[in-house]
């Protein structure tokens, strides 16, 4: 029987309604800037592809320690209070982007960029609220909100830059930044379980093996996406020769591949297991970063970059993955733990990715993309192992 795609606010209640309003108008506030920044500061800041890559690399690692404080935090006040403080850190983030005469003077929006205290809070903050049928087309679709949010502002973005300056874009990036703050106010409060349920849900059996090989995988996986992130617009840029206004276009299919995919990908995983899900993401992920080098031909483009959406996946399959193995108690502290894992393992990604990038364009391209195919293998393998193994168990 074909699979139908659920309507994705159909399996909301009105508070997680209200994130994915928040997400959608916060993530159009960020995508008027996020996908053109790294062009904006190599070309307008005078900044090399290392000191790029060096500055992703401060994002990251500080988006790598706050989650484990935002772990601790979701566990034990207020989570509604806790994605509302999140928000408010970004607040000044696009003000110090629009102030900035040299490439050194982001490095304090980096860190305030990089203050994910509110990513285990949420994903929590799901767990809770969730239908646990539909938990990972939940996860998907809360992430579709924030990448429907980037379908149309990247083209927005860099249609505005190219008639009135970036000055203008980061601004207007502030105002939706402030909007989807505003709106997180409106939700119900959600209070951990006290310390005592907690304490006994750690009592219960919970298989760390499994644990540890999804850790090890989602932050493998984190690497090798982080390495071509912040190039993918500066190789629209130097290796095809595209304007700001080209890029924004490719990066709304980009993002809208985000969402529609990421829905699907959602829906594979809550009826066939997250080991499909992530196959079929890993596949589309690695085939089309190969693609993308492969074509300076606009149209095909677009078809590649929506496909190219799905390395923004893996991210909220992680954050199901993570609920089929601990209860919802301690479910703060442990998708934590994985955010945290996976973020440093790849906080020196866009160092590396920035070294590789000055020696050929296509060299940290072609290793995420092998990667990824490699990882669709393993995952492919894995699956079959465990087919094979419930077989002989039905045989016995």
């Amino acid at each position: 029987m074909p699979m139908k795609l659920r309507n994705p606010l159909a399996i909301l209640n009105r508070d997680l309604r209200l994130l994915f309003t928040s997400n959608f108008v916060g993530a159009f506030g960020d995508g008027l800037y996020s996908f053109l920044l790294p062009v904006y500061i190599q070309t307008s800041l005078k900044a090399t592809p290392v000191e790029v890559g060096l500055l992703y690399t401060v994002l990251t690692l500080c988006a790598s320690l706050t989650v484990m404080i935002g772990g601790v935090l979701a566990d034990r006040i207020d989570r509604k209070k806790v994605m509302v403080f999140a928000w408010a850190l970004w607040l000044p983030v696009p003000i110090i982007f629009s102030l900035a005469t040299d490439w050194k003077m982001t490095i304090p929006a980096m860190i305030f960029y990089g203050c994910y205290f509110s990513s285990p809070a949420l994903s929590a903050y799901i767990v809770a609220s969730a239908d646990r049928r539909f938990l990972a087309q939940t996860f998907t679709s809360i992430s579709a909100a924030w990448w429907s949010g980037y379908v149309f502002s990247p083209s927005i973005g860099g249609f505005i830059a190219s008639i009135l300056g970036m000055k203008i874009v980061f601004w207007l990036a502030f105002f939706f930044y402030l909007t989807a703050t505003i709106i997180v106010l409106f939700i119900k409060s959600q209070l951990p379980p006290s310390t005592k349920s907690a304490s006994e849900v750690r009592k219960s059996r919970i298989n760390f093996k499994k644990l540890v090989f999804w850790m090890l995988f989602f932050a493998a996986i984190m690497f090798f996406n982080v390495l071509i992130r912040p190039y993918i617009p500066t190789f629209l840029q130097d290796n095809h020769g595209f304007d700001s206004f080209t890029i924004g276009i490719l990066g709304s299919f980009m993002f809208a591949g985000s969402a529609v995919l990421g829905v699907m990908i959602g829906k594979i995983g809550d009826k066939m297991g997250i080991e499909k899900a992530l196959l079929t993401c890993l596949f589309l992920a690695g085939a089309s970063i190969y693609l993308l080098q492969t074509t300076n031909n606009f149209v095909i483009l677009t078809v590649i970059f929506f496909f190219l959406g799905t390395t923004y996946t893996p991210w909220a399959l992680m954050n199901a993955a993570v609920s089929k193995f601990v209860p919802r108690e301690i479910y703060g502290r442990w998708v934590a733990i994985f955010q945290t894992a996976s973020m440093l393992s790849a906080f020196i990604a866009p160092y590396i990715g920035g070294v590789l990038y000055e020696i050929s364009y296509s060299t940290p391209f072609n290793i995420s993309a092998i990667t990824f195919i490699t990882f669709a293998f393993v995952m492919l393998i894995k699956l079959g192992l465990s087919h094979y193994w419930l077989e002989e168990n039905v045989k016995s």
